[in-house]
């Protein structure tokens, strides 16, 4: 059987990259899926990809009206939401004293307010069994020069999983986080105005390359599956082994 048979999931940020491989990998094992993106074009045509078991819904996550509306969707196209993957995230490369409050804000608004409004937002449709999955990063788990907006929110989302995982548990709701190291997607391309060589990266940790988005949506489905029944409040790792050192090893 399909490891998310009849499950119906949100996928935040799935018009491309990371979100899109869990879009597909979730339709393949059997989901449904709300295709939730602001890229509307993108998204309109991965839910036509993905055929009867997928839909796309236009949700710009920091908005709280948006969020009942994707939710609402869900619900009227599948009946319900057993899965919830808080994916969109936005990277934003500045020192810190050269950080804008307006940049700072918006990355937080993206990955750090999206994430808690999409969490308060699916409690309601969400019965036993169901999952929430919240993709914070490597920088959930420690800091990177120039990344200041991004790891403090990365971070914010690491504590609000524990805490959500607490107060959740005893409807049987699990929650549970994810830290990529970096992974092939175009957020980082995005961030660095484009051609950015992330090979570099790759040489560093024990894997000796970057990941995949393939490889962090293979976890996801494994959060989201009834496999991981007895997982929650946890942090799972998919970095090549950047985390397993520490600075004094790096050259």
């Amino acid at each position: 059987m399909p490891r998310l048979q009849d499950k119906v999931a949100i996928i935040t940020g799935a018009s491309r990259g990371q979100g899109a491989a869990e879009a597909r990998r979730f339709v393949a094992e059997g989901a449904r899926v709300l295709v939730a993106d602001v890229a509307d074009e993108d998204g309109k045509s991965l839910a036509d990809e993905l055929g009867e078991a997928a839909v796309y819904h236009h949700l710009d996550v920091s908005s709280e009206d948006e969020w009942a509306s994707a939710v609402s969707a869900a619900e009227s196209a599948f009946g319900r939401v057993d899965v919830l993957v808080n994916n969109a995230g936005i990277l934003h490369f500045s020192a810190l004293a050269e950080t804008s409050l307006a940049d700072y804000e918006r990355v937080v608004r993206t990955n750090q307010i999206g994430t808690f409004l999409g969490m308060r937002a699916v409690i309601p449709s969400m019965g036993r069994g169901a999952s929430i999955v919240n993709l914070s990063s490597v920088e959930g788990l420690a800091g990177m020069p120039f990344l200041v907006s991004y790891t403090a929110s990365k971070f914010a989302i690491r504590g609000m999983t524990k805490v959500a995982a607490m107060e959740l548990g005893q409807q049987g709701i699990r929650v549970n986080s994810v830290h990529p190291g970096v992974i092939d997607t175009p957020m980082i391309q995005d961030a660095a105005g484009g051609d950015m060589d992330t090979s570099y990266v790759g040489k560093r940790v024990a894997l000796g390359r970057v990941g995949q988005p393939d490889e962090i949506a293979d976890l996801v489905v494994f959060l989201a599956s009834d496999e991981s029944s007895y997982c929650t409040g946890a942090e799972f790792v998919a970095d090549g082994g950047a985390t397993a050192t520490h600075s004094l090893l790096q050259t």
